[in-house]
C-alpha cells in the first residue's frame, strides 16, 4: 500500500512538473476549458437560473395543493384526517372549522377577524408542539395581529357569542394557506372531533395532484358529494411541467453542442502538442517508461489543467451573471458543469495520449 502511495505521489509530481514545463500548452488547455465553462454558464446557466425562478414563482402559487370547501350541512369532520393518513403521496393535510368572527377583548367595537379551529400537524405552520390543547388557545398571523391591535402578539379575543380565546403568539401562514388571511387559528387535539369547512391537502409532488383529488373525495365520508367543492392546482402543475420541459430541453441541447465543440478543440490541440513533443515521449520510452505511464501522464496533466480552467471559467461567469443581476443557477448545476468539463476534456486527451504512447522510441530518437 505504501509503495502504491509513493508511486501515485511521484506520478502527480511528474504531472505537475510537466504542466509547468509546457507553459504555453498548459495555458491553451486552461483557456479552452475556462471558455467552455464560461460559455455554458453564461448561456445555459442563465436559462437554468431563469427556469428555477419561474418554477419557484409557480410553486409559490401552490402547484401541490388541493382544497376542499364543505357546506355546513355536509357532515365533513376532522375524522377525515385519519383516513387521509392512509393515502400515500400526501405531504400534509389540515382541516379548518367554520369561521368565527372575533375582536380584541379590550376593544369589542374593533375590526372583526375570522378565527378557525384547526386539526392537523400544527408544527408545519410554525406552532410549537405543545400548541394543541383542549383549552381556548389560539395563534394569529401578522395581518390578524395588526387588525386586532395586539401589538405585543399576545392578548385575548372574543366572539359575538362571548366565546373567548387567548392569543399566545404569531403563526406563519404558508402560501398554500394564504387564502385564510387574516388568520387566527386554534389548534385542536386529534381526539377532539369537530366540523370542518375547509380541508387542505398538499401533495408530495405536482403530478400527484390529479390522482389525489379522486382519492381524497373517496374518503371524505359524506353522503352528498355535491355539498363539497374541490379546487386543485392541476392546471398550475401542468404549466409547471411544460415550462420545465421546454426550458430544460433547450438547456440540455445547448450544453451538448458547446461541450462537443470544446471537446473536439481540446482533442485537436492536444494531438498537435503531442506531435510537437514526440521526441520527449520517445526519450521517456527509451528510459523505460511504459505505454500506460505515458497515457496516465498526459491524461493526468489534462485533468489537472481542466480543473484549473473549470474553476476560473465558472467563477468568472458567476461574477458576470451576478453583476448583471441575472438569476443564478443552483449549486448542483454549477458543480455538474465543472465536473463534466473536466471529464470531457480528460476523455478528449485519450486519443492523443494513446498516439504518444505508441510512438516507436527508436524512430523518434533517430537523428535526421
Amino acid at each position: 500500500m505504501m509503495a502504491g502511495l509513493v508511486r501515485a505521489r511521484g506520478l502527480f509530481r511528474e504531472i505537475f512538473a510537466s504542466a509547468l514545463s509546457q507553459r504555453m500548452a498548459s495555458l491553451v488547455t486552461v483557456v479552452i476549458v475556462a471558455g467552455m465553462c464560461a460559455t455554458v454558464m453564461l448561456t445555459t446557466g442563465r436559462t437554468v437560473g431563469s427556469e428555477q425562478r419561474v418554477l419557484a414563482t409557480i410553486d409559490s402559487a401552490g402547484t401541490r395543493t388541493l382544497v376542499v370547501r364543505a357546506d355546513p350541512e355536509s357532515g365533513l369532520d376532522s375524522s377525515v384526517l385519519d383516513r387521509l393518513a392512509e393515502i400515500e403521496g400526501i405531504s400534509w393535510a389540515g382541516g379548518f372549522g367554520p369561521a368565527l368572527d372575533v375582536t380584541s377583548l379590550s376593544n369589542r367595537d374593533g375590526i372583526r377577524v375570522p378565527l378557525r379551529t384547526m386539526w392537523g400537524d400544527a408544527t408545519v405552520i410554525g406552532l410549537p408542539s405543545h400548541a394543541v390543547s383542549a383549552n381556548q388557545s389560539a395563534w394569529a398571523s401578522s395581518d390578524a395581529l395588526r387588525l386586532l391591535g395586539l401589538i405585543d402578539t399576545v392578548g385575548a379575543v372574543s366572539s359575538l357569542n362571548d366565546s373567548e380565546y387567548t392569543v399566545f403568539g404569531e403563526v406563519y401562514v404558508p402560501d398554500y394557506l394564504s387564502f385564510l388571511e387574516p388568520a387566527v387559528l386554534a389548534p385542536q387535539p386529534s381526539h377532539d372531533s369537530g366540523p370542518i369547512s375547509i380541508l387542505v391537502v398538499v401533495a408530495e409532488s405536482p403530478n400527484l395532484v390529479a390522482p389525489l383529488s379522486e382519492a381524497v373525495l373517496s374518503v371524505l365520508g359524506i353522503a352528498d358529494v355535491s355539498s363539497v367543492k374541490v379546487t386543485t392546482s392541476e392546471t398550475l402543475a401542468q404549466l409547471r411541467a411544460v415550462v420545465k420541459g421546454e426550458l430544460g430541453s433547450f438547456g440540455r441541447g445547448l450544453v451538448f453542442i458547446v461541450f462537443v465543440i470544446s471537446a473536439a478543440l481540446t482533442g485537436a490541440i492536444l494531438f498537435g502538442l503531442v506531435m510537437m513533443r514526440r521526441k520527449d515521449f520517445g526519450r521517456r520510452r527509451a528510459l523505460g517508461a511504459t505505454q500506460s505511464l505515458i497515457v496516465l501522464l498526459l491524461m493526468g496533466q489534462t485533468a489537472l489543467l481542466s480543473l484549473v480552467g473549470a474553476i476560473l471559467g465558472t467563477a468568472t461567469a458567476l461574477v458576470v451573471v451576478a453583476i448583471g443581476e441575472d438569476p443564478l443557477p443552483g449549486a448542483d448545476f454549477v458543480v455538474a458543469i465543472g465536473v463534466l468539463a473536466v471529464v470531457i476534456s480528460t476523455l478528449a486527451s485519450v486519443f492523443p495520449a494513446v498516439a504518444a504512447a505508441r510512438r516507436d522510441p527508436i524512430h523518434e530518437l533517430r537523428v535526421p
